[in-house]
């Protein structure tokens, strides 16, 4: 018997929010808003307005088309979003951020590997990882692509996607393309990375970050509200919340625990990361201060203050010792 307190998470018959948009015709009239905004981008908070529709390329470096690094399942994510079939995961090139520490900088700052795909070829690999028994449609970086996104999975729906879909990313997103995605996506999975502006500017590049991604949190949550599972423990609808634990960060970390509390509650899905490691540009001789990985002490000391906050959804897999 499932206790009271989880129950309140499990929906049965659950069905993608986007089928519905489907039917009444309301995902047809989003893919024309959509490709509409590639005109004179502002689909992420860089605001570079240029014509991406004439493959002008801002700071993303991506123009009318979607570059894809790779897709298949992927079994390295949460338990409830790989299950036993792995998570279906699209990996997109380039990225919105400039992440001086990212664990995929080939892919995300020099756009190595990646391949152009039009909304049709992006469709059939939603598809065929469905057809391979996947879980889930998971998009892995895609603020840059959302236009893209939404002209993929309408052509999917119409040829039988059934998936739940989710939005891996790093929460600098513009409430503009948020807008167009109500209804589309079941699950979001922000990374909500700094809160300070000063160290957002350092290792994001983007000085607005924190500000940015508190409202993007809060207009996910108004869309999914909390993560909420189906009878087999699969992830179906709502936010789950990655924070990786920085090295040298732990009163950062505990100042975004403390905002999501007092935001999303208790409730709130968090997965809490310790998995840093020194990666892209960081080295003994740029951004020393990140050339380590994240101490035993450190993780556990944010771990403990957001179990002392409250918090009781968190993910437990990979950690030391739990």
């Amino acid at each position: 018997m499932i206790p009271t307190a989880i129950q309140r998470f499990v929906i049965e018959d659950f069905e993608p929010s986007y089928l519905a948009l489907l039917r009444s015709g309301e995902l047809k009239h989003r893919v024309e808003a959509a490709i509409e905004m590639l005109r004179s981008c502002d689909a992420c908070p860089r605001n570079c307005y240029c014509n991406r529709l004439q493959d002008e390329l801002g700071v993303c470096a991506t123009g009318r088309w979607a570059k894809i690094a790779s897709f298949f399942p992927h079994f390295g994510e949460e338990d409830c979003l790989r299950g036993w079939n792995g998570s279906g995961t699209i990996f997109f090139t380039h990225c919105n951020l400039k992440c001086v520490f990212c664990q995929n900088f080939d892919i995300s700052r020099r756009g190595i590997g990646g391949k152009s795909a039009d909304a049709e070829t992006l469709a059939n690999m939603m598809l065929y990882l469905q057809e391979k028994g996947c879980h889930n449609i998971n998009f892995v970086t895609p603020e840059h692509v959302v236009p893209q996104v939404i002209e993929a999975i309408y052509i999917a729906a119409r040829k039988g996607l059934y998936l739940p879909i989710v939005y891996n990313t790093s929460a600098y997103d513009s409430l503009k393309s948020l807008a167009l995605l109500d209804g589309i996506i079941d699950i979001y999975m922000p990374d909500f990375k700094y809160w300070d502006s000063y160290l957002a500017k350092q290792y994001l590049r983007a000085e607005d970050y924190p500000q940015v991604a508190q409202q993007a949190i809060l207009e996910m949550f108004h869309q999914v509200g909390h993560l909420c599972f189906d009878a087999n423990g699969l992830a179906v609808r709502g936010i789950l919340i990655r924070h990786l634990v920085m090295p040298g960060a732990v009163e950062d970390s505990k100042k975004i625990l403390d905002w999501l509390y007092h935001h999303l509650g208790e409730d709130t899905y968090l997965n809490i990361m310790e998995q840093y490691y020194p990666a892209g540009m960081v080295n003994e001789r740029r951004y020393k201060e990140l050339n380590r990985r994240v101490s035993r002490q450190e993780y556990f000391s944010v771990v403990q203050y957001a179990i002392t906050l409250g918090f009781w959804r968190l993910d437990y897999r990979w950690r030391w010792g739990i």
